[in-house]
């Protein structure tokens, strides 16, 4: 997913817990299912920027030889700036775009 076009908060913002048992028709089922995809979206965006940095990485052990690199400051800055995943998660639970079952409460044929 995009998450640079994401529309999520950038900061914590106060929610009503009622609204919350809408989709799942249970708070606490609710909370474990963007629990799940924001560790979803944290375990993507660390693999994103893993894989971004790799590019930059130096086989060379000796502290005489670091360097700054401006492009992987503005890589680590970016990264930064994002909405934290469980903002993200929320987002996505109130837009209607996660897709969760519960194989409980699904009727048995």
């Amino acid at each position: 997913m995009d998450y640079k076009k994401t529309t999520a908060d950038l900061t914590t913002t106060t929610r009503d817990l009622r609204n919350l048992d809408g989709k799942t028709g249970n708070i606490y089922e609710s909370i474990a299912v963007i629990s799940k995809r924001a560790n979803q979206i944290s375990s993507e965006i660390k693999e994103e920027l893993t894989n971004k940095l790799a590019e930059f990485a130096t086989n060379v052990d000796n502290l005489e030889e670091i360097f700054e690199n401006r492009e992987q400051i503005e890589i680590s800055k970016f990264y930064e700036r994002l909405p934290k995943p469980s903002l993200i998660a929320i987002q996505e639970f109130f837009d209607n775009k996660i897709y969760s079952r519960n194989p409980n409460t699904e009727v048995q044929k």
